[in-house]
């Protein structure tokens, strides 16, 4: 078993604060302007204790053809990002969640997730996070969401 492996069996069984915690580690480390990063380990473990909800950012074709985190809800990242489409990006953030609440961002490879992420916490969603590595991960990496053997829908 890899490092990574025993890292993510870890995550699985830990505490959410510790892992909340680890979390704005590495966002301090990385010098995040939102609550932190967490792995997709770290991620299943929050959002399947209740302790954090996932948002996925990827588009409507992504979340159908490649597949997603059952549970989470899609609000599409817009790609044009003028301020027409990020208020409408708030809109329906605000109308899903709550600004207080924990929420996890998700998109392909962590790049898309962490914009949204950052804007969200510009506009108050203050325990904002990003998953590391996304639901597909990065090309030839071996890494994300379905990498790791977490559960996962299509459809």
């Amino acid at each position: 078993m890899s490092a990574r492996d025993l890292s993510d069996v870890d995550a699985q069984m830990q505490a959410p604060e510790a892992i909340l915690g680890r979390a704005a580690e590495r966002g301090r480390q990385m010098g995040l302007r939102y609550a932190g990063a967490v792995t997709p380990a770290e991620a299943h473990r929050l959002a399947g204790t209740g302790t954090a909800a996932i948002v996925d950012v990827r588009t409507r074709l992504e979340w159908d053809q490649v597949g997603h985190v059952a549970g989470a809800r899609l609000i599409v990242w817009p790609r044009k990002g003028g301020d027409e489409e990020i208020g409408a990006f708030l809109k329906q953030l605000e109308e899903a969640h709550d600004p207080g609440e924990a929420l996890l961002f998700i998109c392909r490879s962590g790049v898309r997730s962490h914009y949204a992420a950052q804007v969200a916490a510009a506009a108050g969603f203050t325990r904002s996070y990003n998953v590391l590595e996304g639901f597909e991960g990065h090309p030839g990496s071996g890494d994300g969401w379905q990498a790791a053997g977490l559960p996962w829908t299509k459809g």
